[in-house]
Formats: structure tokens, sequence, C-alpha cells
């Protein structure tokens, strides 16, 4: 988008947004910069070791209406937050996530990297985590690859340590996708490596009339690698009518972006 958009172009709920796994607010500088009525959740959960507890968290911050986003570990986040609270949701957007159980090797993989970090400092982690995150062309982009360092190392170990163990014992949606009646839109990058699009296939299948947006070129920090893309699906989501009627619309971000 090229200007700021005051009102979100559209009547939708203010914009709350749900950061991931070491993000804050940098990662989703130029969506706020477009839509300045948009609110991050920052602070790193405060420590929350538990998506139930990270969920708390973020209603105690946001406002009684909301349209909310979140990111990775945010769209998890999200989902809990909707479990807790489904008259406070009005729209709903799931970015670069799953919504599986843990998987084998996943709980190893993430001490891997927590080991990192022990032995060698935040900085090392965050050198081995960050690069497989973003696509090809964000690997090219030092100015991006730069801000994500800095944001995730700023993080610390100890947020670190408490947001994997959150995602490791976090609860299962099963039973919850099924429920979800409001506008829920599904995006990714293509180049995502994390979360695949495949994934995106399975959360749009399993909510009754969601959607999938694919952002071409991107990886998993797609909000902050293709932030024109990006803040275009998020504004035509918001445009998305917040009645039972939105199952019948069909939306198309001019294919895909």
């Amino acid at each position: 988008m090229d200007t700021k958009t005051s009102d979100q172009g559209s009547k939708a709920a203010p914009l709350i947004i749900l950061p991931g796994l070491m993000c804050d607010s940098r990662m989703f500088a130029d969506l706020v910069d477009a839509f300045p009525a948009a609110q991050v959740i920052d602070g790193f959960y405060a420590g929350c070791d538990r998506i139930e507890a990270m969920a708390d968290y973020a209603l105690a911050r946001m406002p009684a209406r909301i349209s909310l986003l979140g990111h990775s570990m945010g769209a998890r986040v999200a989902l809990e937050l909707l479990r807790k609270a489904p008259d406070r949701v009005e729209r709903l957007a799931l970015v670069d996530t799953g919504v599986h159980s843990p998987r084998p090797g996943e709980r190893e993989a993430r001490y891997a990297l927590r080991d990192i970090g022990r032995d060698q400092g935040m900085a090392a982690l965050v050198a081995d985590w960050l690069p497989p995150m973003v696509g090809f062309a964000g690997l090219r982009n030092e100015a991006l690859m730069d801000s994500l360092y800095t944001m995730a190392v700023s993080a610390g170990l100890s947020t670190f340590e408490a947001q994997i163990e959150a995602l490791l014992n976090r609860p299962s949606v099963d039973a919850l996708l099924p429920t979800i009646a409001c506008p829920t839109l599904a995006m990714v990058g293509r180049q995502d490596q994390w979360s695949p699009v495949a994934q995106h296939e399975a959360i749009v299948a399993a909510i009754p009339g969601a959607q999938l947006r694919v952002v071409e070129g991107a990886g998993h920090m797609m909000p902050a690698e293709a932030p024109q893309a990006f803040n275009t699906l998020v504004g035509e989501w918001l445009a998305m009518p917040a009645t039972p009627d939105f199952r019948n619309i069909s939306y198309h971000a001019k294919g895909e972006v």
C-alpha cells in the first residue's frame, strides 16, 4: 500500500497483531505504517511459557472487539485467544504457521538451538536459526537481515527458552478449527520452509469458509520480506464482511501475490 489507511480501509474492528517466536513490532513496521491504528502486542509476552498464558497476556491489552492477526507462534496464540474469548474476535488471519501438534524430532531440534544459546550466546543461536526462516531474496537483503537479527537477539535467551516451552506444550486445536465462524484468512510465503504452503492448505480445509493466500518469493518472515504484498492482503481481509455471509463471497488478491 502506498498510502496510510487510518481507518484500516474498512469498518473492521481494530487490528491487533500477535508476533511469533523472538519477534516484536519490528517485524510489522511496514504494516503499522500502512495501518496506523493497528496495535502490536509487544513485550515478547512477558516471558510466558505457555500458549494459554500468552493469550491471557494479549487479552488484557486489547480492545473489546478486534480483527486478530497472528504470525507463526502468534497465530497459535490467536487460536487460543479465540477459544477463550470468541465473542471478541471479529475476523482472524493466520500467517506463516501451522495447527499440528508437536512432531517427532521437534523437541530435540528446539533444544539443540537452546543449547547453542546456552553454550555460545544468543548471537550464535540467532545466526543458526534465522537464515532458514527467510526466502532467497530476503537472504540477499542486508538491511532486512540485520533488522531481523537485531530483533531476535534482543529477545534474549530466557525469552527463547520460555517460548519454545510454550510451543512444545501447545494445546490441540483440532476440535476448535471447525467451530470458527468469523472471516478467516491463511497467508504464507511460497518459500516458507518452516511452515510450508501445505500446512496452510490444511488450515483452510479445517476452518469453514477460510481462504488461502500465497505470497511469491517470501519465506517465513513474509510480513517483513514482502510488506507491500502482505499489506495488500491484510487490507482485503479487513474489507471482508464480518458476518456469516463472508463464506458466500469469493475474494481474490489479484491471483497469488
